[in-house]
């Protein structure tokens, strides 16, 4: 008999299989298919929470599907597990790409083929899912469409690949005792990570005992990608601890849990972080002195009993947003010469 976190996975096979060849009526049939009627759908900004699939499919789907008529979903990472708390996920994460062609929340279209990667997670309650944890990566999509007005990003921009493994797509039998192992290690490195700087300098991280000599972290897009712990640490840790040495001590503002898969593990949180924006601010914002949360959704790939790859999204315009700054309506200001209605450009067969 298969265990529950296989099972789940196969039921959200067939929504997977439809977002690939993004028909939109039989997306919606999945969706009302696998989803409560009530189900809790957490969307990054501006996009919000809304409730139901009907309003999952309207909301969010409809429009990107209509400014990218050849629409198609590419997983590279499906697994599931247990959190602590008892509930039972299957996380998600790929890329969006399809010929962008019309606005989208009044990005530019370029005409070109377009990419936004996504992290998503199903929690499952008696084989229908209750709630949707997603972060979508809008200003990815906005620095292809040369539309971002923020600062550069420090990491490096690209197109992030899946797995170096190819075993993304996680079988079942679910292995309860490698799965264990691999959150443990995940709790144990984030435990570490969260002594400096309060508990002294980078050393008492030990990251070396934690991380792959050759880890990928892949950052959102306005962060970017860091190679090794060199690249971690100049291209997203310094400058975020820089601006926000309270990182980790406001822990009851915050609700996060892990799950793992065999070799990969997520967290869950909606927050998950919760830190205050001083020193020198971030990412070109300067420092306001507030406290803000962060929505981050995560996936670790272990390797040789280290992390080597770790994908990485946060809700970066949800933090902006949080700091005063409405990061859409900088970039309409920003592309006001632009013509912003749809490109007459053929979308697949001529």
């Amino acid at each position: 008999m298969s265990d529950i976190h296989t099972s789940n996975k196969a039921l959200l096979a067939p929504l997977r299989e439809a977002m690939y060849n993004f028909d939109a009526q039989a997306l919606r049939t999945a969706l009302r298919t696998l989803f409560a009627p009530d189900a809790v759908i957490h969307m990054p900004h501006p996009l919000g929470d809304m409730s139901g699939p009907d309003a999952f499919f309207d909301h969010c789907y409809a429009p990107l599907l209509e400014a990218m008529p050849d629409l198609e979903c590419r997983d590279w990472i499906v697994m599931g597990g247990r959190t602590d708390q008892g509930n039972d996920w299957v996380g998600c994460g790929g890329h969006y790409m399809g010929t962008f062609v019309a606005p989208w929340l009044d990005i530019p279209p370029t005409g070109h083929l377009a990419h936004m990667r996504f992290h998503e997670y199903y929690r499952f309650v008696d084989g229908k899912v209750v709630e949707v944890q997603a972060i979508w990566d809008i200003p990815e999509l906005m620095m292809l469409a040369g539309a971002w007005p923020m600062a550069p990003s420090l990491g490096l921009e690209f197109c992030i690949p899946g797995p170096a493994s190819l075993d993304g797509k996680v079988p079942g039998p679910w292995d309860a005792q490698r799965s264990r192992a691999s959150c443990q290690h995940i709790v144990d490195m984030l435990d570490h990570l969260k002594k400096h700087p309060s508990q002294g300098g980078p050393e008492v991280m030990e990251m070396t005992k934690f991380w792959h000599p050759k880890m990928n972290w892949y950052g959102p897009a306005g962060i970017g990608t860091g190679r090794g712990i060199a690249g971690f640490r100049n291209w997203h840790q310094i400058p975020f601890l820089n601006a926000m040495p309270d990182r980790g001590q406001n822990e009851e503002a915050i609700n996060y849990h892990f799950f793992g898969d065999g070799d990969y593990v997520a967290v869950t949180g909606w927050p998950d972080m919760c830190q205050t924006v001083t020193h020198d601010g971030w990412m070109g914002i300067a420092p306001s002195g507030k406290r803000i949360t962060m929505r981050s959704l995560d996936f670790w790939r272990m390797e040789d009993g280290l992390i080597r790859e770790n994908w990485v999204l946060v809700d970066l315009l949800d933090a902006y947003r949080q700091l005063g700054v409405d990061v859409l309506a900088r970039m309409r200001e920003f592309n006001k010469a632009r013509v912003p209605g749809r490109i007459a450009f053929p979308v697949g067969d001529l």
